[in-house]
């Protein structure tokens, strides 16, 4: 056997052997869990709320997302309810849209807890729960496996760090996270979506409290993602305290209950 062949035949073996642990990994980064109805049943309060058809749907778009976006774990193991979870937040805001998927989005990182904006999982600026990811982190998610879990194990404190990260990637689909989602929103109600949104922020600010989490008060973008897991997760209580926030963000993401 010739010196070329040889060559050959070890750089064949190294790109199969390549492309077989790349696969496997691949793969395991996108489990289906057996159970997804069960899982869904037993902690998502938004998919119980569903007839039946509307069940069938959910679950449908969670395993498409599970199929199509790699979930991956940073020095934690990643479990089924886990990527429920995570799958479950992404569909909720767009489940009135059946045609909508992610494609700004190829993985999803979870944290062993909370993180500082450099990514770093040490030291005194770790206070940051979820991140959606830019430059050279284009096209992933980073969350905290903590906030995660309490996301849905708290199912009615207002709080979903799950849905405020995608809606987050809702908003910047448009091609700036600016907090008006203009897919979302149809051209005559953008003025009086921006109108509201800053004469809320205004107000958060003067008082220094809300029912909102003051955390929407630091810009548009948060305010859209934080009133959103407000809307998702305790709507009664917004729709009495705030009616016309609540029919704005009706009209956003269930159009057709809101006409």
């Amino acid at each position: 056997m010739d010196v070329v062949m040889v060559i050959a035949m070890v750089f064949i073996m190294s790109a199969v052997g390549f492309f077989y642990f790349a696969g496997k990994k691949n793969k395991d980064n996108h489990i289906l869990p057996d159970n997804i109805q069960q899982l869904l049943a037993d902690n998502v309060v938004f998919y119980n709320k569903l007839d039946d058809k509307g069940k069938q749907l959910f679950e449908a778009r969670v395993r498409h997302f599970l199929d199509t976006v790699a979930i991956r774990g940073v020095e934690v193991n990643v479990e089924e309810l886990d990527r429920v979870f995570i799958a479950a937040g992404a569909i909720i805001p767009i489940f009135n849209f059946p045609d909508w998927k992610y494609n700004n989005i190829s993985e999803v990182l979870l944290y062993k807890g909370t993180f500082s904006k450099e990514f770093d999982t040490d030291g005194d600026a770790r206070n940051v729960l979820g991140m959606v990811g830019d430059g050279v982190m284009h096209r992933e998610m980073i969350l905290s496996l903590p906030s995660v879990r309490s996301s849905f194990l708290n199912a009615t404190d207002g709080q979903n760090t799950v849905v405020h990260e995608f809606v987050h990637l809702l908003d910047k689909a448009d091609g700036s996270t600016d907090g008006i989602p203009e897919y979302l929103l149809a051209q005559p109600q953008i003025i009086p979506w921006v109108i509201r949104m800053h004469e809320t922020i205004n107000s958060m600010r003067a008082y220094g409290k809300s029912d909102i989490d003051l955390y929407g008060a630091t810009g548009d973008a948060e305010f859209f993602a934080v009133v959103a897991e407000y809307f998702f997760e305790k709507p009664d209580q917004l729709k009495q305290k705030h009616p016309d926030l609540y029919k704005l963000l009706e009209e956003m993401f269930s159009p057709s209950k809101a006409t």
